[in-house]
């Protein structure tokens, strides 16, 4: 798969309240409705919509930061500390810092959720490097990065996002020994064409 051009042309669009983001291999979508930089608490927070047969690339957890979900339409499988549940209309589930789960939508029609971070602007950062490479067609079927790139995204990200498989413990081996081979291959744990976190926040 590859991965795109490290010394390409910045994007320097600061994210606004009602930009949309897209993964058109996970079938995620989600409008903006609060930016770290808004709230004393540094959380982001938009509106997803999970497509029917859309989930997230695999189960993981958040070291330093909390997730909420509420369901506004719909209804969202969760799974948290091994347990899975059904989130319906007006539900919500709360996802500690460092607790692994998972998500999906196994039902029938769309589901529209509040997804809440705090603090949010890395995961931001993360999410966007993901959603930027499956948009740029640089992962597989499952919207997972090639390994090489995940070794890239696995050392940048390491205080944002860790995945169950493999274990964390051997992530860190392998991020801490291949990860000047993949730099040394041009994979990077972001890209400037796809990182408009990195724009200048607005002062107005």
């Amino acid at each position: 798969m590859g991965h795109p051009d490290a010394n390409g042309q910045p994007d320097l669009r600061p994210w606004q309240v009602g930009d949309e983001i897209v993964n058109p291999v996970t079938k995620e979508w989600a409008r903006i409705l609060e930016l770290p930089w808004q709230n004393p608490e540094g959380r982001s927070r938009a509106e997803m919509v999970a497509r029917v047969g859309s989930r997230v690339v695999g189960e993981h957890r958040h070291p330093g930061a909390v997730e909420r979900f509420t369901v506004l339409e719909g209804e969202l499988t969760v799974k948290r500390a091994g347990e899975v549940g059904v989130l319906h209309e007006g539900e919500s589930a709360e996802i500690g810092a460092g607790s692994w789960h998972d998500w999906w939508n196994a039902s029938d029609r769309d589901a529209r959720v509040i997804v809440e971070v705090t603090p949010g602007a890395r995961f931001g950062h993360m999410l966007e490097t993901m959603f930027g490479l499956a948009n740029l067609g640089y992962v597989d079927a499952k919207g997972m990065p090639d390994f090489m790139q995940m070794v890239a995204i696995g050392r940048e990200f390491s205080d944002t996002v860790q995945f169950r498989t493999p274990p964390p413990a051997i992530q860190q081996v392998t991020f801490a020994l291949l990860g000047p081979l993949a730099h040394a291959l041009g994979y990077r744990g972001t890209y400037p064409q796809i990182s408009r976190s990195l724009a200048p926040v607005p002062t107005e």
